[in-house]
């Protein structure tokens, strides 16, 4: 018997999940699909992108930054950080950016299958 998971639905607010979101939005107003479709549909990018980020994701990133606010609300830690510098492993290219909003889950969702 398969059991159903959970996974988290953060990576929808991404460029990427965004754009998703946007045309099934479109699909579901011109009557191309129905609105469960566009549900089961993001629920397997939240399960793909989980899964991809684990199993195929190797690089490391450093930062250095100021920490403005943190929280932790629900198993979700939060961190917003100001004048930070990002650096990938390997003398990779620096970026800096005024403002970086971190968040950070647990590896399961509550409730989610064991």
């Amino acid at each position: 018997m398969a059991t159903a998971q959970n996974f988290y639905e953060l990576y929808r607010r991404s460029s990427i999940g965004g754009a998703l979101t946007d045309t099934l939005d479109d699909l579901i107003t011109q009557n191309n699909i129905d609105p469960q479709l566009a549900m089961k549909v993001l629920a397997n990018f939240d399960r793909a992108i989980a899964e991809v980020l684990q199993d195929k994701v190797r690089s490391r990133l450093t930062f250095k930054a100021s920490l403005d606010t943190y929280r932790f609300c629900d198993e979700v830690w939060t961190f917003q950080l100001k004048n930070v510098t990002l650096k990938m492993e390997n003398g990779g290219q620096v970026v800096s950016a005024d403002k970086v909003k971190i968040v950070s889950c647990t590896a399961k969702p509550t409730g989610a299958a064991a």
